[in-house]
């Protein structure tokens, strides 16, 4: 099988799933209205409510949800063969993952740019708001942990990957700098000095991996477990204009730019896919995944096919920018697609390396030998990127060789193979950075709402103590599950608690429809909600027995076992008022209204 076929049959039903499903959503179950106010019109504070150019909110919103999901989900799924991702990438991505973001970023915009959260307790009830609350802190914890052991182990006795890597966090700083003091509101010429700087970063890598500092830039695994959430403590409490903002847009450069990249380099190179259309593993087994094919391949890829951690952008700043309602269709459905299509390229990258090299790159070393495979290429590929790639499970590494491989082929670069596979894992590593600057940050916030119940000063959010403090206590919550835990314990848990956290969305996205008086049209939403949440229920349910408990793991156990009880309560509650509204015990809401619980301004979870 050629790459090029894949990516030819994906542009299709891409292409004509927006076409006529996105208008089917767009015209009948949400009727969106272009003549009624967005709150970015009525709540204009030239702050946080701010109507803009459909384009630009797009850049943002996919830069925000394209964080490590839709790169190392795929490439760990490969694992079960490349059809089985292939197939859920697509499906899972238009009738799933981009119905979920444009009809909970209808539901926020419709709600003055209310969180999730909010949007459940004007529904709902108080007790699916806390809920929701709750729900939200597990996943970000455990979304930080997941998506920065695959940085870990991609740069582990790597200096060159590390300087590279590193020296992008005084870049953005400088950058915040530059457009603060030095240069306000050149961020063109800003934009073009991070980006060459961040490209010197790769060519000198080299130089630094040669001379007397390659020691300070070779990290053990846990040095790094430390690093990275020590960087997330910072990035919660610094200023946004000083490392979020710049970091943000600098790396949002990278996301487009490199995928184009890779697109373009398939259709010229057009590798052949060398993993079979399915493996042995699909029955279980596999020693990268610790299940069969279902329910596991659908927590594995999670964020190219659909994720809940997209309701948070969602709900978050993204509708408070939203200039007119026709606009939400474009933005919500059409980013989801390009993530979708991201996957995809991520899952081709990683599955034109040959099979048993794929496998010796994301096994621990005495797993793969027991898999009786011999490496074909590996050898030679490390001697061409400067590492030793064995053994470095997470997704990344992998993926980086996948990318530097298509990228080499052409125009014959094949002896810059070590640029652009370091380039690779810098451009990954900007996307978790990206994360992880902002899911901390949210993550603080989060605690506290969470923590000003008992302490009600913890939800001033310029006090510097409860800023302090609840930074400390969320990075160490995270940063203790990266220290303590692998790719193989860490990302099912995440794959589990982010599906369903998608389907509690659904089912308060179901409770919106309901109450708009489209009870014809909630199988759009009801569908996938079934779905996801028995699939994710049963491989909650077998990563718990067969994975924690054997292991003695009993602290993700409880995480997972916590997390699927409050699902199940918020959907309960969810069905009590589907009920009370199909009896008519519940009023169906008028177009031409905001109700009354819901015109205070939102809280500030993405912004402050």
């Amino acid at each position: 099988m050629h790459a090029l076929v894949l990516v030819v049959i994906a542009a299709c039903v891409f292409v004509l799933a927006y076409r006529f499903y996105s208008a089917f959503i767009a015209a009948k179950v949400l009727s969106l209205n272009p003549n009624r106010p967005t709150p970015a019109n009525t709540l204009n504070d030239g702050r946080d409510y701010v109507p803009t150019n459909r384009w630009l909110v797009f850049g943002h919103h996919f830069a925000a949800i394209a964080g490590a999901g839709p790169l190392i989900g795929p490439v760990l799924a490969a694992q079960f063969g490349y059809l089985p991702g292939f197939l859920w990438i697509l499906i899972g991505g238009v009738l799933a993952g981009a119905v979920h973001d444009m009809v909970v970023l209808f539901a926020s915009v419709r709600h003055n740019g209310k969180s999730l959260a909010e949007i459940a307790k004007a529904h709902i009830g108080p007790v699916s708001y806390w809920l929701v609350l709750v729900a939200t802190l597990f996943l970000l914890i455990i979304v930080l942990a997941g998506a920065s052991i695959a940085v870990v182990n991609a740069l582990f006795h790597s200096p060159w990957g590390t300087f590279t890597v590193g020296i992008t966090i005084p870049i953005a700083l400088f950058i915040g700098a530059y457009l603060k003091w030095l240069r306000p509101g050149k961020v063109v010429e800003a934009s073009i000095i991070g980006v060459l700087l961040i490209i010197l970063a790769v060519v000198l890598g080299p130089v630094i991996k040669d001379s007397f500092l390659a020691p300070y830039f070779t990290l053990e695994k846990k040095e790094l477990a430390v690093l990275i959430p020590v960087y997330g403590f910072f990035a919660a409490v610094l200023p946004v204009w000083l490392l979020l903002v710049p970091r943000d847009y600098l790396s949002s450069y990278m996301k487009f730019g490199t995928m184009l990249l890779l697109a373009v380099g398939v259709i010229l190179v057009n590798p052949v896919i060398q993993m079979p259309a399915t493996t042995q593993f699909i029955a279980g087994g596999g020693p990268i995944i610790p299940g069969k094919v279902w329910p596991f391949m659908f927590i594995t890829i999670a964020c190219g096919a659909i994720s809940g951690f997209h309701s948070l952008v969602s709900s978050g700043t993204t509708p408070k920018m939203v200039a007119n309602e026709r606009d939400i269709r474009v933005i919500g459905y059409g980013a989801m697609l390009t993530e979708s299509f991201v996957a995809l390229m991520a899952l081709i990258a990683a599955t034109v390396l040959p099979t048993a090299d794929y496998f010796a790159i994301n096994s621990p070393p005495a797993l793969f030998q027991k898999l009786g495979m011999q490496v074909q290429d590996l050898p030679y590929l490390s001697a061409l990127v400067g590492e030793e790639l064995a053994g470095r499970p997470g997704g990344a590494v992998s993926l980086a060789v996948g990318m530097a491989d298509i990228f080499s082929r052409v125009g014959g670069l094949r002896h810059l193979m070590g640029y652009w596979y370091h380039f690779a894992i810098m451009f990954e590593a900007l996307f978790i950075l990206t994360l992880i600057d902002a899911g901390t940050r949210v993550g603080r916030y989060l605690m506290q709402e969470i923590g000003g119940v008992v302490y009600p000063r913890l939800r001033d959010y310029k006090w510097w103590p409860g800023i302090i403090f609840t930074s400390g206590i969320f990075t160490f919550c995270w940063g203790y599950l990266l220290y303590t835990g692998t790719i193989s314990t860490i990302w099912p848990l995440f794959g589990v608690n982010n599906q369903l956290l998608g389907g509690m969305a659904f089912a308060i996205a179901t409770t919106f429809l309901l109450r708009m008086g489209k009870a014809k049209y909630i199988w759009v939403t009801m569908i996938p909600m079934i779905f996801l949440l028995i699939t994710t229920i049963v491989a909650g349910y077998q990563n718990i027995v067969n994975n924690y408990l054997p292991k003695n793991n009993y602290l993700l156990a409880v995480i997972s076992a916590i997390m699927i009880v409050m699902v199940i309560l918020i959907v309960a509650d969810s069905v009590r008022v589907w009920i009370d509204i199909l009896r008519g015990k519940k009023p169906l809401l008028k177009d031409d209204i905001s109700q009354p619980e819901i015109k205070e301004m939102p809280t500030k979870y993405l912004s402050e």
